[in-house]
Formats: structure tokens, sequence, C-alpha cells
């Protein structure tokens, strides 16, 4: 994909839950991009007094609300993943809301890379829209499971059914540009995969940027 003169170039990073999409990113802002996390946007909007709370309590009452005022995210994850029409709503309510706040990142960012981390890439023709390259970080189902269940509060039902609820790995796959496949690799061995990509992508389609 062509991008326009004077622009960035745009990278989408996705992948399932577990990929270590998280550790590609803080790769990818290592050298140098600015890094637009669309969860840490979901979170902001979502805390004490966030943009998007007055819309959620509307849609699902005071109940979704913690104590101080920010969603409850056990809950609300809880309702959306047994309730595909709650799921709808509540990306109803959010998603616009990210779309404008990323959008309005990227228009400050002054570098030459600008990474979108975005969870749900594969499901949003809106987002991919957006970028210029797709980069995918995979892994098997297993290695997903065996990795969320380390986070604390993570069942294994809530881990499938989180698995469940997103694209499939082909899914991703069909849109990429490249992907990391990261199964059994080390962490010195992701990091060195990201940086062959960046050094390949800037020499395709970017000025020499120093690391």
């Amino acid at each position: 994909m062509s991008r326009p003169p004077q622009r960035p170039l745009r990278i989408g990073l996705t992948g399932g839950i577990g990929s270590g999409k998280s550790t590609v990113a803080a790769t990818l802002r290592q050298l140098g991009a600015t890094l637009i996390d669309a969860d840490a946007i979901a979170r902001r909007l979502t805390g004490p007094d966030g943009a998007a709370m007055p819309a959620l309590r509307r849609i699902f009452g005071d109940t979704i609300a913690s104590a101080d005022g920010a969603l409850n995210r056990e809950a609300m994850r809880s309702l959306a993943f047994s309730d595909p029409a709650a799921r709808q709503r509540l990306e109803g309510a959010l998603h616009p809301l990210i779309g404008d706040e990323a959008a309005r990142e990227a228009a400050i960012a002054n570098t030459a890379v600008v990474v979108f981390d975005v969870p749900l890439l594969a499901e949003s023709r809106h987002w991919r829209e957006r970028v210029d390259r797709v980069l995918v970080v995979d892994c098997s189902e297993a290695t997903q499971i065996d990795r969320v269940m380390q986070r604390p509060g993570w069942s294994l039902d809530t881990a499938r059914r989180v698995i469940a609820s997103q694209a499939g790995r082909a899914a991703r796959r069909s849109i990429a540009d490249a992907v990391i496949f990261n199964d059994g690799l080390a962490l010195v061995a992701l990091e060195a995969e990201v940086r062959a990509l960046w050094r390949l992508w800037q020499a395709a389609t970017l000025p020499p940027v120093e690391q």
C-alpha cells in the first residue's frame, strides 16, 4: 500500500491474547516508533470519570461501574462474553471514541513510523483502512492459553472464551503483510525478528532513521 508523502508509515499491529503482541509493541517503540495503544485508550475512556462512562452507564446501568466510577472490567467481561448483543453495544459505544482518540494521537506524532496496537484489527475494516502495513504476532492456541493462565485472575474457561471471541489465527494471517510466529521464541530472538522487519520496511519505504 502506498502512503501520501510527508506522512509517517502507519503499521497496524495485532495478535490474539497471549501472542506476545505487547512485547513486539514495546520493541517497536524502542526503535523509534510512536505507539498508539487501543487498549490503553480504552482503559482511559473507562477509568474514573472516563469519557465513555456516561454512555456505558446509560446502556448497562450503574451497576456496571465500580465504586470509584470506573468500569467494572470483570463484570463487563463476563457480560460481554456471555451475551453477544451486550458485546455489540459495548463496542458500539467504545470503538468510535477509541478511533477518534487514536486519530488525534496519530495527527500529532512526530516520528517516521506510527504503530497502532489494535487487538481487533482483523475484525475491523475501519482499522485496516487506516494503516499501510499489517504486522501479525501469531502463536498456537495452546501457547496462548498457557500464557494467559499465568496472569492473575484468569480461569481456563475465561481464557478459552476470549480466544474464541477473537478472530481466528487464519483470519489474522490473511490480512498480514508480515507475521512473527512467537511460539517457543526466547525474548532476544523475538526482539531480533522485530528489528529485522523494522530494517526491511524502512529500507523499502523510508529514508534511513538513526537507531
